[in-house]
């Protein structure tokens, strides 16, 4: 997917959100505010909207993950799109911000963003043998 025609779509809209919410840079004091600013949007943003919110705010999500962490947009296996980072996370930011949105600070796209270099940093699960 990188440098796909997806991926130019994704950061042009990920820069519009970022020009609107007059943010300077892709990074952990964005993301501050937009957890932020989904708080605000979770008591007025009508329905109607939802989704195209969900979208615009992912995107943005998804690049800050891209330039912190020197992600790259990329497909899950289950066909979503997402961030994958260090060959070893795959990140859905589209269902982050739809769960901050429904739950709450409880569920805050910040608290997530800042919890990334720990999982970067922890080694990976051993993989199970089977039992024989």
């Amino acid at each position: 997917m990188p440098d796909s025609p997806q991926v130019t779509a994704l950061q042009t809209a990920a820069e519009q959100v970022r020009q609107q919410l007059n943010l300077p840079a892709f990074n952990a004091d964005a993301v501050t505010h937009l957890a932020r600013f989904i708080e605000v949007q979770r008591t007025e943003l009508p329905t109607a909207e939802r989704e195209g919110v969900v979208t615009a705010l992912g995107c943005f999500l998804g690049q800050c993950l891209v330039q912190t962490y020197r992600g790259e947009w990329a497909a899950g296996r289950d066909g979503t799109t997402g961030v994958g980072i260090a060959n070893r996370f795959f990140f859905n930011p589209f269902q982050l911000v739809n769960t901050q949105l429904n739950e709450g600070e409880s569920a805050s796209v910040a608290t997530f963003f800042a919890s990334v270099p720990a999982r970067l940093a922890a080694p990976p699960a051993a993989r199970k043998g089977w039992i024989s």
